[in-house]
């Protein structure tokens, strides 16, 4: 992380942290490694952000498109965070539930041998690190700071969403046909501003208020 020039790690129930082996390979880098923050739960790790990529081999069923990891270095950097410049990687030591995925913003996979792809955490982690430098290098400056939403606001809207159509009888709690994951692949491909979240919120409260969500 330190080699492309990333510095905040946030780490989902590691193991074990600090870890006295990680600090003897971290050489040249423990600032990085002690900064790295442990974090409970995924969405802990997710706070604040604009922009979140998951890595998988494979296509997820009902998920995200899958992005090559050549593209996400620049579309992460074109999102960018609010209020900073900085760019995050999340670690994880076992595979991405497809109901961790829809959190993210965009799917991502590493163009490998179709034959064997598999890559270690690390490995994973080094190559995207580096398309985010390459992105970097490439992205023109921003002239003004980008709006988009957080990942807690999104969070907040689909929340109040679900409550409004389940209200409105569209969403049935006994045949909810995945339409909370379309959703969020719909919105995830529109890339929602602050202001477009508050907006979508209006309208549901309007409706929400005369008691006809959804019409």
């Amino acid at each position: 992380m330190k080699t492309m020039g990333l510095t905040q790690l946030r780490l989902v129930r590691p193991k074990r942290f600090p870890h006295p082996e990680a600090r003897a390979m971290a050489s040249g880098a423990l600032d990085v490694l002690e900064a790295a923050r442990a974090c409970a739960s995924l969405e802990e790790a997710l706070a604040g952000t604009t922009y979140s990529v998951a890595l998988s081999a494979r296509a997820r069923g009902l998920s995200h498109s899958l992005l090559r990891c050549t593209r996400c270095g620049a579309r992460a950097l074109g999102r960018g965070t609010k209020g900073r410049g900085r760019n995050r990687l999340r670690q994880r030591n076992r595979r991405l539930s497809n109901k961790e995925i829809m959190r993210c913003s965009a799917l991502a996979h590493i163009p490998a041998n179709p034959e064997y792809a598999s890559l270690n955490l690390a490995q994973a982690v080094q190559v995207v690190a580096y398309e985010v430098r390459i992105g970097r290098a490439r992205a023109p400056r921003r002239t003004r700071e980008e709006g988009y939403a957080t990942h807690e606001e999104i969070e907040k809207l689909f929340a109040h969403l679900e409550r409004s159509l389940f209200a409105s009888g569209y969403l049935r709690p006994r045949h909810p046909r995945k339409l909370m994951d379309r959703l969020r692949r719909l919105f995830a491909k529109a890339r929602l501003e602050t202001v477009e979240v508050n907006i979508l919120r209006g309208m549901l409260a309007a409706w929400d208020d005369r008691g006809e969500p959804g019409k």
